[in-house]
């Protein structure tokens, strides 16, 4: 006997009985199929059982969602909202929990598409249910959801006195807001105000107001990882329940950044000096972050001074970048030591305002040694023939160790001419919509603040360092009227020098409209 056998012929696994017409005992009493009347339900084939039994008997064909149409947000029973996009996984559970099973499976659930505006849902499901002791059926239905609108407390708070319940008051107490508008960008950059419900301008700075308490918290912690900043926090009561002894509080974080900014001059106390690394106390803030970085320009040295470190021994800028004067450069020779880009350098000054008047000079070093030549413009500080008035510069007028280290001019950065004001860019930033509430401004401080924007875009342009922090934007084309006359222009490259510092293409992102921000 040969026990071949054939792999190319197909191998039943269903169970082989050994006389079919035995297991056949009775007929199917719809159709008259022969069946096993053991195994059979009610005396029926397996398929007429089909067409008269319901296993969704007790599955709703339609039920209700509710939808709030200020924030798009989903009622999920009891209570809670939540956001879910059409036709997701989230809205498919969503209409699932409204369902009630009676003892039947979801195997299968599926959207069946509607018309948006129609404001129904049509899920198509498959359940499957037992009914017998060995047997098992499947059954497809479908179930219809009726959209209804209704607000979320949150939007219906919204429209009521009691709107905020948490703010974040951020300040800055200085006469120019270039770290301000630094950190403008940077919240912009990490979506950190996207949980406001509004932004309202305010006097020395920005009011942001949240929802929740946690909202707020959690935005005090962006600002404190990103610049140095002191926070004081307050409560104030609004309502207690004397029977449930539940109170209601509003809470107020009182965020101050440091009042220095990026290229201002500085003094500092002689023993902080001596403790961040004796570095001499007079030098200019080169860089706002973590900390505040400051630069010594005579021997390239540099300090970064810790938001606590500051606080512990606070002091103020000893001028601004409102107080820089134009300066030309006679004579520029490199000394040697380099650290970065910055090389050490001796420079002879005339002022600028001094030309064809005098003939007097000034001896400075600067940081700038590699970047400046003969008949170059630079913007500095004038130190000689100037009065402060502030504690830490007359201790270093009085200080036997660093008097004689005075210069007569501090070199910031290098100043362009013929760069024209107000010229087209192909690259812009975003700004954030703030309310003005009735704190519009007067027609000086809005001259001041588009200067000192004007002055921020200028450093976005000159500092590739300063740039990584602030997303940059392709400039759309302005579409031609159709009566506007054909007039030469030139790009930013044509103002009249050809190393004026630019923005590389390379760099914008594309534009893509944002219903809470507004572009510059």
């Amino acid at each position: 006997m040969s026990m071949d056998i054939d792999s190319d012929a197909p191998i039943s696994i269903a169970p082989s009985h050994a006389d079919n017409s035995a297991a056949a005992t009775i007929f199917c009493c719809d159709c008259g199929a022969p069946i096993d009347g053991t195994t059979a339900i009610d005396a029926k084939c397996y398929d007429c059982f089909k067409l008269t039994k319901d296993i969704s008997q007790g599955i709703q064909r339609e039920a209700t969602l509710h939808f709030c149409r200020d924030c798009d947000r989903w009622l999920q029973p009891p209570s809670s909202w939540v956001n879910a996009q059409p036709e997701s996984r989230e809205l498919l559970a969503l209409c699932l929990k409204k369902l009630s099973l009676n003892r039947t499976r979801i195997i299968d659930a599926s959207f069946i598409w509607t018309e948006p505006h129609s404001r129904r849902i049509r899920v198509k499901l498959v359940v499957q249910a037992a009914v017998g002791d060995d047997r098992v059926m499947q059954q497809a239905l479908e179930v219809i959801y009726v959209v209804a609108y209704q607000q979320c407390p949150e939007c219906a708070k919204s429209y009521t006195a009691n709107v905020w319940r948490a703010s974040v008051q951020v300040r800055q107490k200085v006469l120019h807001k270039r770290t301000f508008l630094y950190l403008e960008q940077l919240i912009l950059k990490h979506g950190a105000h996207r949980e406001t419900i509004n932004i309202k301008e305010a006097k020395d700075g920005i009011d942001f107001f949240f929802s929740a308490r946690n909202q707020a918290e959690k935005f005090v912690d962006f600002l404190n990882s990103v610049v140095p900043v002191r926070v004081k926090k307050s409560q104030e009561l609004i309502s207690q329940d004397s029977h449930t002894a539940k109170k209601s509080y509003k809470f107020t974080f009182s965020v101050e950044l440091i009042p220095i900014c990026k290229d201002d001059l500085v003094a500092l106390p002689i023993p902080l000096a001596k403790q961040i690394g004796n570095i001499s106390p007079l030098g200019i803030c080169y860089r706002i972050g973590t900390s505040i970085n400051v630069l010594d320009p005579n021997t390239l040295q540099t300090a970064d001074i810790s938001g606590p470190v500051y606080w512990r021994s606070p002091f103020t800028s000893l001028a601004d970048s409102q107080e820089l004067v134009e300066f030309i450069v006679m004579d520029c020779e490199p000394v040697g030591p380099t650290k970065g880009k910055w090389v050490l350098g001796e420079t002879q000054l005339a002022r600028a305002s001094d030309l064809g008047v005098n003939d007097k000079t000034y001896f400075a070093r600067t940081h700038l040694g590699g970047l400046l030549h003969a008949g170059d413009s630079v913007m500095g500080y004038m130190l000689t023939g100037t009065n402060f008035n502030n504690p830490q510069f007359e201790a270093i007028e009085e200080s036997h160790t660093y008097s004689s280290r005075i210069p007569d001019v501090v070199i910031v950065k290098k100043h362009y001419p013929n760069r024209r004001r107000n010229r087209k860019r192909h690259w812009k930033v975003k700004r954030m919509a703030k309310d003005e509430g009735e704190l519009l401004p007067k027609k000086a401080d809005q001259d001041r603040m588009d200067r000192e924007f004007e002055q921020f875009l200028q450093d976005i342009e000159e500092d590739e360092e300063f740039r990584q922090g602030v997303q940059l934007y392709k400039q759309p084309a302005r579409k031609k009227q159709v009566d506007e006359m054909s007039v030469a222009t030139t790009d930013d490259g044509g103002d009249g020098g050809g190393d004026l510092p630019q923005v590389d293409m390379d760099e914008l992102l594309e534009d893509f409209d944002e219903l809470t921000m507004e572009d510059q």
